[in-house]
């Protein structure tokens, strides 16, 4: 179990261990959520709405119709273009 403590204007510093744990950096954004007991820290992606919404029409672009395909298969190749999006730009 890591301490830390409370600092001036109510600041947390992770100590090293806790940010590799969690692989974040300087300037990386992290949710706080109050749970039963504590709070949860999550990494998250801030994304800019421009280029995220730009990724999305790129990726349906990718996306061909085949009368052999679902709609569900379609949504599945969607779902793994924006998947391969995040992992490149997140």
């Amino acid at each position: 179990m890591t301490l830390m403590r409370l600092r001036n204007a109510a600041q947390l510093t992770l100590p090293a261990d806790v940010r590799k744990a969690l692989n974040v950096k300087e300037g990386d954004f992290l949710e706080a959520r109050v749970v039963s007991g504590g709070v949860l820290l999550k990494p998250v992606t801030v994304v800019e709405r421009d280029g995220a919404w730009r990724g999305i029409v790129k990726a349906t672009g990718k996306v061909r119709r085949n009368a052999k395909r679902s709609d569900l298969a379609d949504e599945r190749a969607i779902a793994r273009e924006v998947k391969a999006s995040r992992r490149r730009h997140g």
